[in-house]
């Protein structure tokens, strides 16, 4: 081992014990770099290398997508859709046992396709379903679990901000990546749906259904709340647009004739039109049906319109999150929400958290750069190739790597830093798999495992997230909710690393 090498372990073991003792984790790691990369390859390398990566991780075509979501994901909170959304659901499923978990978790996973930001959607659903899930009887532990649970999946589905770092980083394209994620995530979601529904029916104790009363004042709620004009007329579009869309795709899966009337370069399905706009006859008569589809429809368009076009290859995800972004500030207008302090609001949190994306992008990204200079990578690398495990357990191995430094690292991190180290190796295990599919299934297994650390003690934000909006919670409450579900998160990584189509199947439609 040589002396840069030796100074490279000595780097990396020093950020660790760094960053355990509370000292920020980008200032460490550009702290670090720059005095262990002078000290082993020269001050001026040292520099020149920290110029450059500086550089290009600010020229990538993709950063620029980052904050555009993650604006996005603030202005559809402020704009209350969430509010709307759960709302929507909540009186749908009123009958049903367990019907808040179940309003929560699917609240948590639609808007976790419009912003990749754990922290906003834990304290939003918290704010929205912790009083209401107190005042109904529900149990404590299943509630907290099932709000940080559910807040955590927006870093997993996308538009994620962490598959948009991913990407790049792995050179494999997002739009793959995306489609990549949804079928871990959407799986995720059910077995969460499944978990809570069960116990509920087991135990009615634990989530009773609402009460007639709860009922009627529901939709009381919605039926009497006033809405304009504009408004009314964008739900009826978006019902009768996702109406025909999904016609469309059933009748085509089907074989079933469609009818197809040719207008300009494209055509129209006449059958599934004729039944989409049929959908309008309710939603003119039902003051209810109407509600329902306002806090439903609108959002739902408006990720189908932005995911559709990157999943697609219609746009790249910076052109899209551009449009999602514009979107989002359109919603918020119509619904009335959109006033000085809102878009104050959502700027400055985009603002903040942007630049601690960022700021961690860079950071890492100079670390990670001096590191596999010192020739610290290599040697990692070729130690785990040497490991006389199969290939299997070598994969299980980096995802328990992976497991671990989620405790104490951002996710910046881990992408930036640690994964360009076991790339190597992972490109190199034999699993039948071509090149691509290797990455994307490797990629959807460590958004899954970065994801679980979010749940896992001691750091566990999504813990302190949800108790500084729900007082009544103890955390060692929240911390017992969470455990449920992190034994959910490694049945599905378990179940990903055995069964990798879970993840490849929706990238292989795309090709």
């Amino acid at each position: 081992m040589s002396f840069t090498e030796t100074l490279g372990l000595i780097m990396l073991v020093g950020m660790v014990a760094v960053i355990f003792i509370g000292f920020p984790i980008s200032f460490t790691l550009l702290f670090l770099a720059l005095i262990f990369g002078g000290l082993g390859l020269g001050w001026e390398q040292t520099f020149n290398l920290a110029y450059l990566q500086i550089w290009g991780t600010m020229k990538d075509e993709i950063f620029p997508a980052v904050p555009l979501f993650i604006f996005m994901g603030y202005m559809t909170e402020q704009a209350g859709l969430m509010e709307r959304l759960f709302g929507a659901l909540r009186s749908l499923l009123a009958s049903v046992r367990g019907s808040l978990y179940l309003a929560v978790i699917l609240t948590a996973t639609i808007f976790a396709m419009a912003t990749g930001i754990v922290g906003a959607a834990v304290t939003v659903l918290g704010v929205m379903a912790a009083p209401m899930m107190i005042k109904a009887g529900y149990d404590a532990r299943l509630s907290s679990g099932a709000i940080a649970a559910g807040g955590t999946l927006g870093i997993l589905i996308p538009p994620s901000v962490m598959l948009v770092v991913m990407g790049p980083t792995m050179g494999v394209p997002v739009n793959l990546l995306y489609s990549a994620a949804f079928g871990p995530g959407f799986l995720l979601a059910g077995c969460y749906v499944a978990y809570t529904l069960t116990r509920s029916f087991i135990n009615p104790k634990l989530g009773p259904p609402m009460t007639m009363e709860e009922r009627r004042s529901a939709h009381d709620q919605m039926t009497t709340e006033k809405v304009g004009a504009p408004v009314v007329g964008l739900g009826l579009v978006c019902l009768v647009a996702i109406t025909y869309l999904l016609l469309d795709w059933m009748l085509g899966r089907a074989d079933a004739p469609r009818l197809r009337v040719s207008i300009g370069p494209s055509g129209v399905s006449a059958v599934a039109l004729v039944l989409a706009l049929l959908t309008t006859f309710p939603y003119v008569r039902s003051a209810y049906f109407r509600a329902i589809v306002l806090g439903i429809a609108p959002l739902s368009a408006l990720i189908g319109f932005t995911l559709g076009t990157i999943v697609g290859g219609l746009a790249t995800p910076t052109e899209a999150a551009s449009c999602g972004a514009f979107g989002a500030a359109l919603l918020a207008l119509l619904y009335g929400r959109l006033s000085m302090r809102s878009i104050i609001n959502a700027g400055t949190n985009t603002m903040v958290t942007s630049a601690m994306v960022l700021f961690l992008a860079v950071a890492s990204t100079v670390f990670g750069a001096v590191f596999t200079k010192l020739g610290s990578a290599n040697l990692i690398t070729n130690s785990l190739l040497a490991i006389p495990l199969g290939d299997g357990w070598k994969l299980a191995l980096i995802m328990f790597i992976f497991f671990v430094l989620g405790w104490p690292f951002e996710w910046p991190v881990i992408i930036l830093v640690f994964m360009p180290i076991v790339l190597p190796v992972v490109e190199k295990l034999q699993f039948g798999l071509n090149k691509l599919d290797l990455l994307l299934w490797f990629g959807a297994l460590t958004a899954v495992n970065i994801q679980t650390a979010f749940l896992s003690p001691p750091v566990a934000m999504s813990a302190y997230y949800l108790r500084n909006v729900v007082p009544q919670w103890s955390l060692a409450t929240i911390y017992k909710g969470m455990a449920d579900y992190m034994v959910i998160q490694v049945f599905v990584l378990i179940l990903l690393l055995l069964f990798p189509q879970i993840a490849l199947w929706p990238p292989s439609l795309l090709r």
